[in-house]
């Protein structure tokens, strides 16, 4: 008994571990403030802050217990007949889910390379002057073909 009480309460330590370094991260770079700043939202700042913690808790929930959160699963199960319009349902949430994830991603990573200068330096090093919009751009159109052809070839599904 005792050996599964210290497994929880380490399991339940290195969660809490990681989740602080998530949220260290986000707070470091600025990504929320930066948000509302650019929406001019800032007296919804608290509320954001508290939507990546959701989100981060749910996503954790969802991959710790993702036997137990197959709410399609369930549904089909339930209601066969009604398949086809949730299928479809899914669908779309994945799809919207998948956006707002890569949105997020990338504004992640663009500000953690604006927050450590990198991008200005790699500028200023080349004598690149004008059209870094575009060069940022194109960097996310080729981050969109790599995950489109990722899915398409399914080669999510090759790893084990």
């Amino acid at each position: 008994m005792a050996g599964i009480f210290f497994m929880i309460l380490t399991g339940a330590s290195y969660g809490l571990l990681a989740a602080a370094g998530v949220f260290t991260v986000l707070v470091a770079v600025g990504l929320v403030p930066r948000f509302a700043g650019r929406t001019h939202t800032a007296n919804k700042v608290l509320l954001y802050e508290e939507m990546v913690v959701f989100g981060t808790i749910t996503g954790c929930i969802f991959s710790v217990f993702s036997r137990y959160c197959q709410i399609g699963e369930w549904w089909q199960q339930r209601f066969p007949e009604q398949l086809k319009i949730w299928l479809g349902t899914g669908v779309f949430i994945q799809i919207l889910f998948g956006l707002f994830a890569g949105m997020f991603i990338g504004c992640l990573a663009l500000a953690i390379a604006e927050m450590l200068d990198s991008i200005p330096i790699f500028a200023r090093r080349i004598s690149f002057r004008h059209g870094i919009g575009l060069a940022i751009l194109s960097m996310a159109a080729g981050k969109l073909c790599g995950s489109l052809l990722y899915f398409w070839t399914e080669l999510h599904r090759t790893v084990a």
